[in-house]
């Protein structure tokens, strides 16, 4: 008898299934900020919900479960995640930093955690050579992005990750893009892992949210103490929107998944395209790693017009997307990253890392894709006089 089950399974048939109290088979929302004590010498699990709440902590495991970690956490932005978890560095220390990473990310580091005296390296972590090279001797994060956002670079994880044991450093690997569904960071000797959960694992475009699953016990006793006196936790009613997310994640990003590989491929044929970002292409440099280390390519793809005059006749001109920040939604979502997602990026450090004025962030919904192409192959006509200016 089979006693292990597969992740789209287990998205479903894990702990909380049902409530054990009632047998309930979606999760009670515990709208309670304080719980009541039966003994004053020795308090129930849940005293205040800042410290533990049983909506969130059923998505804390939940998520705990399918990264194969020992540990979630679950935080009211993608974010609120990813600056707890930088609190686990100290002042003097050094962080290495995927080069090409989410302005969000970026400006945590660069205007905020430099106040604190901790140092910092934006590096290509496509090439590893480049990484040994800045790895400093008060380095203590490696932080990885793959695929990474918004030019779907891929990064080698067993490589990285092997690379900052050798240096005594944590590694952290932002995972959004593809979900424990499709890459699992932890078996390549990630120490944490971290989601916006608002994107795939939600999926809906109904609630904000962060995640960030550890595999060390020692390390969850940090992160635990840092999500406790900063409290940015997620709330109930949120915890079970994402637990309701999880529910169906592995048919929506399937089907997703089946859509961007459509329009990439269309798209990397078109005249009028100078360039599509996708590891699900043969001609994407990071094609051969992808395979090697994850299920899928994932539903973001990025591409490029040739110039920002055609971006905003085809922006005019296409009808079915939401042209939004965000990504990982059950419709498909056209952004802007140098004025979405990366504003906060100086255009200098934009145009260094090839995030062009021309270039277009595509997160794949669950659209029909022939309709999705025929959408864009009608407004890709409309810049022909622009393409040649």
């Amino acid at each position: 008898m089979k006693t292990s089950h597969s992740i789209d399974t287990l998205l479903l048939h894990n702990k909380h299934k049902y409530d054990s109290h009632t047998g309930a088979v979606s999760i009670p929302i515990h709208n309670a900020s304080t719980f009541h004590q039966f003994d004053i010498d020795q308090f129930g699990k849940y005293d205040y919900s800042r410290s533990g709440n049983p909506t969130r902590e059923a998505l804390e495991e939940a998520i705990a479960t399918l990264e194969g970690g020992t540990r979630g956490f679950a935080f009211s932005s993608g974010m609120a995640a990813i600056s707890t978890a930088f609190l686990l560095l100290s002042q003097g220390d050094h962080v290495l930093v995927s080069e090409d990473v989410y302005g969000g990310t970026f400006r945590i580091i660069t205007e905020v955690l430099s106040r604190y005296g901790i140092q910092y390296t934006f590096v290509d972590m496509t090439d590893i050579t480049k990484v040994e090279a800045a790895v400093q001797p008060n380095t203590k994060v490696f932080y990885v992005e793959t695929p990474s956002n918004p030019l779907l670079k891929i990064t080698d994880l067993q490589a990285v990750c092997e690379l900052a044991k050798r240096s005594n450093a944590l590694t952290f690997v932002d995972n959004t893009f593809l979900t424990p569904l499709f890459q699992q960071p932890f078996v390549f000797g990630a120490d944490v892992v971290l989601h916006s959960a608002t994107k795939f694992i939600a999926g809906h475009s109904d609630v904000t949210a962060g995640l960030a699953v550890v595999k060390d016990e020692e390390l969850g006793k940090r992160l635990a103490f840092l999500q406790n006196a900063f409290g940015a936790i997620l709330g109930a009613h949120d915890s079970w929107l994402v637990l309701r997310g999880l529910k169906t994640m592995h048919v929506r990003l399937h089907r997703s998944v089946e859509t961007a590989a459509q329009v990439a491929h269309y798209l990397s044929h078109h005249p009028k395209v100078k360039k599509v970002y996708y590891p699900g292409l043969e001609t994407h440099p990071g094609y051969s790693i992808q395979r090697r280390q994850a299920q899928e390519a994932g539903a973001v793809l990025s591409f490029e017009l040739e110039n920002e005059a055609a971006l905003r006749t085809f922006l005019s001109s296409v009808k079915l997307p939401v042209f939004a920040v965000s990504l990982g939604a059950v419709e498909s979502i056209l952004s802007y990253p140098a004025k979405m997602s990366h504003a906060a990026m100086p255009e200098h450090e934009r145009e260094k890392r090839g995030i062009s004025s021309s270039l277009l962030r595509l997160s794949a919904g669950l659209e029909n894709a022939d309709d999705l192409i025929q959408d864009f192959d009608f407004a890709l006509t409309l810049t022909e006089e622009h393409v040649k200016l």
